[in-house]
C-alpha cells in the first residue's frame, strides 16, 4: 500500500454504458490504496434531467415526467446488474430520496413556466448522485470498504449557476473537516457539483468531474489523476479525420492547456491547474481496453524533443478583419476590437496583427458572427465613416488547424514545414499565428479542407508513420534492385504495414531528378538519364536537402560507392534528413571523422542506419550491438565479409580458373564496376574496420594487417577489361594453391579476424586454408559468414550466415533499414 493518494474519475460512458460498470467495480477493487473515486451521472442522466426540466417549463409535466421515468429506468436497470436482491431493494429507497424532489421542482417549473439556472443546478445535480449511490452500495457488496461523499459538503462555489468558481481556500478548509471520515475508506465523490456560500447547489459546467477529480487530487495531495473514459487517451488528431490517429503516451502540462485551449474536448484548462500546482499526474485510460497505457500528463511530458504532440482543429468558425488605409491611428485597433467583443461575450479563439498594426482579424464562433460584427461597426464607427477603416468581408465557416508541441520552439523550421505541408496541398492559408511559448501554430483554411489539412500536418510531422520520402543516390545494379523492390513491395506495405515509401528523387554523378510529388519507381531512372541529357538535373544534391525536409519522413539513401559522401550526410543531418547508407567509405572514415558523422547524426535527432556496409542484408551490426547492449564480452570477430570473395574461393575450390571465376563474378553483378576493388581486399577491410568500430574499438584502416587476394601489382591497373584480361597470367599459380591446400585436407578462404585485447586490438584481413571443420569450409557460391565468439559463445560461436553479395540481396538490406526508420518513428508516437 502506497502512502500517496491516488484518484480514479469514471465518466458517464464507463458507469451508465450497458455491461460497463461490473469493469469499474473491478477497476476499483484491484486499485491501489489509498484511493479516492469521483463519478459523473449515467450515461445520458444529464442530458435527460436538462429536457425534463425544459419540458416542465414550457408546461409540458407528461413529458417531463416520461424524461425523468428515463433516468430512473437507467439507474434501476443499472443496480441491477451489480447488485444484489437487499442491496436493490436499499437502493430504491435511495432513489425515490433522490427523485422525489426533483419530481416536486418540476411541478413548480410547470406552475410558473420559469426554470431559473439556480433550479435547473439542483435537478441536474441529482445525476451524480445517483451514480455515487449505487457505486458505492455495488463495492460494499464485494468488500470493497467504499463509502458515498456528496462534493456539496467540501466545493464552495460562487453563486455562478451553471459554471461556478471554485472557493479553493473555502473548500480546502471545509475538505479539512471531512478528511478524518475517509480514514480507512475508499470515498465515491460526486463529480460536477458544489454548493454555494448562501447554501445553493452549483454545478461547475463543462468537464466539471474532470475538475472535481483533479480538485480533490490537490485537497489530497495526490499522486495522480486517472480519468477512466471510453477512449484509449489523448490522440494524435480527431480519428474521425486520420485513420492513423493514434494515442499520444506523454504530454506536459503545458502541452495539454495548449490543447485544452484549441478545442480538445477531453479536457478544460481548469482541470490542467490543480495538478500543476499539486504535481500530481492526469492519466487518461480506456475502461474497455484497461491494460492500454492511455496518456500520462505530468510536468515533464514527452522527453522526445524532436516530435510535435497533435494536430487539433477547431470547427464552425468565423475569421473577421479590419483594414486601416492610414497609418499612425489614434487608437491601437487590437486593443479596442478585443474590448468590444468582450463586452459583447464573443470568444477571440486567435488574432492576428500587421507589424505596424495596419490591420488586425479575429477568429470567433460562427454563430456569434451578427453581434460581432455589430460591436467592431460600433466602436470603429467613427474611423469607418471617414474610410480610415474597413471591415474586411468575413470567411465562413473556417477551421482553426493548430500544432502543439512542447519543444518545438527548439526546432528549426517548425512553421515552415507546417504551412510548407499545408500549401503543397493545395490548401489556402487565410490567416497564421505562433503564441509566444511557441508551444503551437496556428492556420486558418477553408471548412472544406479540414480533414485534408489535418492530415496533411498529422502526416508531415511524423504522426501517421505512413509516409517515407526518399531521394535515391546510386541507381546502379544495387540502386536498381531496390527501385524494383519498392515498386513490388509498396502496395503490400502500405496494406499490411500502414507504411508507404515515396520515391521523391533519383541521383547519379550526373544529376538528381527532384519531385517532391512523387516519382514513379519504374521509370525513374529514364525520367533521370532524360532529365541529364535536356540539363534538367540538379547537380548540387546539398542544394535539395530543404526540399528534402520538409516531406514527410525524408530520407536520404546512398546506394553508390562514391567517395566523400560524409559532407552530403552531414548536411542532411544538419537539415533533419534521415541516412541509409550502403556506402562503407564514409564509416572507414579515420576515427576522429567518424565519430563527428555519428555525432552530428544524435545531435540533429536524426538516424544512420548501415547494416549492409558489411554483410548485405545479414544483420551482422545488429547482432553485434545486441551483443555489447546485453554485456556480453567479445574475444574474437572472424568472416568471410565478401561475397564476392567468397565466391571466387568457391569457384577456385571446384577448378574454374581464377581469370574465369572473377569475370563471371561480375557479371552475375557480384564485384563492384572495377573488379580490383575486391581483390584488393580493401573492401574487407573497410568492413573489418566498421564492425571493429562498433564493438567499441579505436582504429583506423592503416591499423588493419591486409593482404590482397592477388599481387598488388595487379591492383595497379585502372581499366576494368585490361585488368581481368591480366589475371589469365594468375590462372595456373592459383591453381597449384588450390591444389596444394586440398592436399592438406583445407580449402582457400579470404577472411578478417578481429581479436579485441589489453595490449591493443589486432585485425588482419587476407587469403587463409581452414580446416574442414571451420564454419567457413562449408561456404558456397557468394555466402558470407560470421562468428562470434564470445563470453556466452566461448564454445559454439554465434554465426551469422547468407547471401554475401549481389544487387537484389543488398537492395533488400537497404529497404529493410528504410523500414526499420519507419518503425523506429512508429515507436516515437
Amino acid at each position: 500500500m502506497s502512502d500517496a493518494w491516488q484518484v480514479y474519475k469514471f465518466g458517464g460512458s464507463s458507469v451508465g454504458t450497458t455491461g460497463r460498470m461490473p469493469k469499474v467495480l473491478e477497476l476499483i477493487a484491484a486499485a491501489p490504496r489509498p484511493l479516492a473515486v469521483v463519478v459523473s451521472a449515467l450515461g445520458d442522466t444529464t442530458d435527460w434531467l436538462i429536457l425534463c426540466a425544459r419540458s416542465a417549463e414550457e408546461g409540458n409535466i407528461s413529458q417531463a415526467r416520461r424524461e425523468l421515468t428515463q433516468v430512473r429506468e437507467l439507474a434501476t436497470a443499472t443496480a441491477r446488474t451489480v447488485l444484489n436482491g437487499q442491496g436493490q431493494k436499499g437502493f430504491k429507497h435511495d432513489l425515490d430520496e433522490i427523485l422525489t424532489p426533483v419530481e416536486r421542482l418540476l411541478s413548480g417549473i410547470e406552475l410558473t413556466r420559469e426554470c431559473s439556472p439556480r433550479t435547473l443546478d439542483s435537478i441536474i445535480s441529482v445525476g451524480e448522485r445517483i451514480s455515487v449511490t449505487v457505486l458505492a452500495r455495488a463495492l460494499v457488496e464485494r468488500n470493497v470498504p467504499a463509502i458515498p461523499v456528496d462534493a456539496r459538503d467540501f466545493v464552495v462555489t460562487d453563486g455562478t449557476h451553471g459554471a461556478a468558481t471554485v472557493d479553493k481556500a473555502a473548500t480546502a478548509e471545509k475538505f479539512a473537516a471531512v478528511l478524518p471520515r475517509l480514514a480507512g475508506q475508499v470515498p465515491i465523490v460526486t463529480g460536477f457539483i458544489g454548493r454555494s456560500r448562501e447554501g445553493h447547489t452549483t454545478t461547475l459546467g463543462r468537464n466539471g468531474s474532470d475538475y472535481t477529480a483533479t480538485l480533490v487530487a490537490g485537497l489530497l495531495k495526490a499522486s495522480a489523476v486517472t480519468v477512466w473514459t471510453d477512449v484509449l487517451g489523448v490522440m494524435t488528431a480527431d480519428p474521425a479525420l486520420v485513420r492513423e490517429a493514434s494515442p499520444v503516451d506523454r504530454l506536459s502540462y503545458d502541452e495539454a492547456l495548449e490543447l485544452a485551449y484549441f478545442g480538445t474536448r477531453m479536457f478544460h484548462p481548469r482541470t490542467i491547474i490543480p495538478l500543476r500546482e499539486c504535481g500530481a499526474a492526469l492519466v487518461i485510460r480506456s475502461t474497455t481496453q484497461p491494460t492500454a497505457p492511455g496518456t500520462r500528463i505530468d510536468a515533464t511530458g514527452n522527453p522526445d524533443p524532436n516530435r510535435p504532440t497533435c494536430v487539433t482543429s477547431l470547427e464552425r468558425l468565423a475569421l473577421l478583419g479590419v483594414q486601416s488605409r492610414r497609418t499612425g491611428l489614434s487608437k491601437p485597433l487590437g486593443g479596442r476590437i478585443l474590448a468590444a467583443l468582450g463586452e459583447a461575450g464573443v470568444r477571440v479563439w486567435m488574432t492576428t496583427e500587421s507589424t505596424l498594426g495596419q490591420s488586425f482579424s479575429v477568429v470567433i464562433p460562427e454563430s456569434d458572427m451578427p453581434k460581432a460584427k455589430q460591436s467592431i461597426s460600433e466602436v470603429l464607427a467613427p474611423e469607418i465613416q471617414t474610410g480610415d477603416l474597413r471591415i474586411e468581408p468575413m470567411l465562413s465557416p473556417v477551421t482553426l488547424v493548430t500544432l502543439v508541441g512542447e519543444n518545438m520552439a527548439r526546432r528549426p523550421n517548425v512553421a515552415g514545414r507546417f504551412l510548407n505541408s499545408i500549401g503543397a496541398a493545395g490548401i489556402n492559408v487565410r490567416a497564421v499565428a505562433q503564441g509566444a511559448s511557441a508551444r503551437s501554430i496556428s492556420c486558418v483554411v477553408d471548412a472544406d479542407h479540414t480533414a485534408l489539412a489535418v492530415r496533411t500536418v498529422h502526416g508531415a510531422f511524423n504522426l501517421s508513420h505512413t509516409e517515407i520520402s526518399v531521394l535515391l543516390l546510386g541507381k546502379g545494379v544495387v540502386g536498381g534492385s531496390l527501385l524494383k523492390q519498392i515498386d513490388q513491395q509498396n502496395k503490400a506495405l502500405g496494406r499490411e504495414h500502414d507504411v508507404q515509401v515515396r520515391l521523391v528523387g533519383v541521383g547519379s554523378s550526373g544529376g538528381v531528378l527532384f519531385d517532391e510529388h512523387g516519382l514513379s519507381t519504374d521509370k525513374a531512372v529514364e525520367l533521370q538519364k532524360s532529365a541529364i541529357e535536356e540539363g534538367k538535373a540538379v547537380k548540387d544534391v546539398i542544394s535539395l536537402l530543404g526540399r528534402l525536409a520538409q516531406l514527410p519522413n525524408p530520407v536520404l539513401v546512398d546506394c553508390s560507392a562514391a567517395p566523400g559522401m560524409e559532407k552530403l550526410y552531414l548536411a542532411a543531418f544538419n537539415q533533419g534528413v534521415n541516412v541509409v547508407s550502403a556506402n562503407k567509405q564514409p564509416l572507414a572514415l579515420p576515427q576522429a571523422e567518424r565519430d563527428g558523422l555519428l555525432g552530428q547524426a544524435r545531435k540533429h535527432f536524426r538516424a544512420y542506419h548501415y547494416e549492409t556496409t558489411v554483410g548485405a542484408a545479414l544483420p551482422v551490426i545488429e547482432t553485434l550491438k545486441n551483443l555489447v547492449r546485453t554485456g556480453d564480452h567479445v574475444i574474437t570477430i572472424e568472416g568471410a565479409f565478401s561475397g564476392t570473395l567468397g565466391y571466387l574461393c568457391d569457384q577456385l575450390a571446384q577448378g574454374q580458373p581464377l581469370s574465369v571465376a572473377v569475370r563471371t563474378a561480375r557479371d552475375l553483378g557480384y564485384t563492384e564496376p572495377h573488379p580490383r576493388d575486391d581483390l584488393s581486399g580493401l573492401d574487407v577491410a573497410r568492413k573489418a574496420v566498421i564492425l571493429a568500430r562498433e564493438l567499441g574499438l579505436r582504429l583506423d584502416l592503416t591499423d588493419v594487417e591486409l593482404k590482397p587476394f592477388v599481387p598488388e601489382s595487379y591492383l595497379k591497373e585502372s581499366d576494368p577489361e585490361k585488368f581481368m584480361q591480366s589475371l589469365t597470367a594468375l590462372d595456373a599459380e592459383f591453381a597449384q594453391r588450390v591444389a596444394a591446400s586440398k592436399a592438406q585436407g583445407k580449402l582457400p578462404r579470404y577472411l578478417a579476424r578481429i581479436t579485441p585485447g589489453a595490449a591493443g586490438a589486432k585485425v588482419t584481413v587476407g587469403p587463409v586454408d581452414v580446416e574442414t571443420a571451420h564454419p567457413a569450409s562449408s561456404l558456397r557460391g557468394a555466402e558470407a559468414f560470421v562468428a562470434f565468439h564470445t563470453e556466452r559463445y566461448k564454445e559454439y560461436p554465434m554465426v551469422v550466415r547468407g547471401a554475401g553479395a549481389g544487387g537484389a540481396v543488398t537492395a533488400a538490406g537497404v529497404l529493410a533499414d528504410i523500414l526499420r526508420l519507419a518503425q523506429n518513428i512508429r515507436g516515437r508516437g
